[in-house]
C-alpha cells in the first residue's frame, strides 16, 4: 500500500532542480530564497511553523498545531487534540539567532523509515533583507529508495519554504 501511496505522490512531483544529489544512501536537497525581512525576523518565524506550514504536510491535517522551540533540545512537534496524540518531526541540535538553526529527524514518510536527517536553515543578511537556504541531507534505509522518495521531500519543503517566505512578506494568513 505504502508503494502505491509512494507511486500516486511521485507521479505529480515533475523533477526538482533543487534535488543536489540522490544515491542508494540517502539525498542531498537545498531551497535558497531572498525574503523581504531582516535575519532576526526570519529566525523567528522559523519558530512558528503554526503561520506558514502547509497543513496538507500535517498529521491532523490543521497548522497550529504545529510548534517548533527554537533552542537546542527543542521540539518541532505537533499534537492532535482529538486523540491525545503528540508528534515528534524533528529536534533542534543547533541554534543561532538571526543565523542558523539546525535540526535532527526524518520529516513526514522518513520518520518510519531507518534514517537521520539534518534539517538546517542558514540564514544570511542580503541588502535590506535575508537569504534563507533550507537544507536536508538524509542517509540510511528507506524500503522505497532514496531515488523514489527524494523528489516528493524536495517538493514538500520547497512548499515550506515558500509558505515561510509569503508568512514573512505579508501575502498568507492561516
Amino acid at each position: 500500500m505504502r508503494a502505491i501511496i509512494f507511486a500516486t505522490v511521485l507521479m505529480a512531483v515533475p523533477a526538482a532542480a533543487e534535488v543536489i544529489s540522490v544515491t542508494d544512501q540517502g539525498f542531498d536537497l537545498s531551497h535558497t530564497v531572498s525574503i523581504a525581512a531582516s535575519p532576526a525576523q526570519v529566525y523567528a518565524a522559523l519558530g512558528l511553523p503554526s503561520k506558514w506550514w502547509n497543513k496538507d504536510h500535517t498529521y491532523s491535517g490543521v497548522a497550529k498545531n504545529l510548534s517548533l522551540d527554537l533552542r537546542a533540545g527543542g521540539c518541532f512537534c505537533e499534537r492532535i487534540p482529538k486523540d491525545k496524540a503528540t508528534i515528534e518531526h524533528a529536534r533542534v541540535i543547533y541554534a543561532q539567532p538571526g543565523k542558523m538553526l539546525r535540526l535532527s529527524g526524518g520529516l513526514g514518510p522518513l520518520q518510519g523509515e531507518g534514517v537521520g536527517g539534518a534539517l538546517t536553515f542558514a540564514i544570511k543578511p542580503e541588502g535590506v533583507g535575508a537569504s534563507l537556504t533550507m537544507r536536508y541531507v538524509v542517509g540510511g534505509y528507506i524500503r522505497s529508495g532514496p531515488k523514489l522518495i527524494a523528489p516528493a521531500v524536495d517538493m514538500v519543503l520547497g512548499q515550506q519554504l515558500a509558505g515561510l517566505k509569503a508568512h514573512l512578506e505579508g501575502k498568507v494568513t492561516q
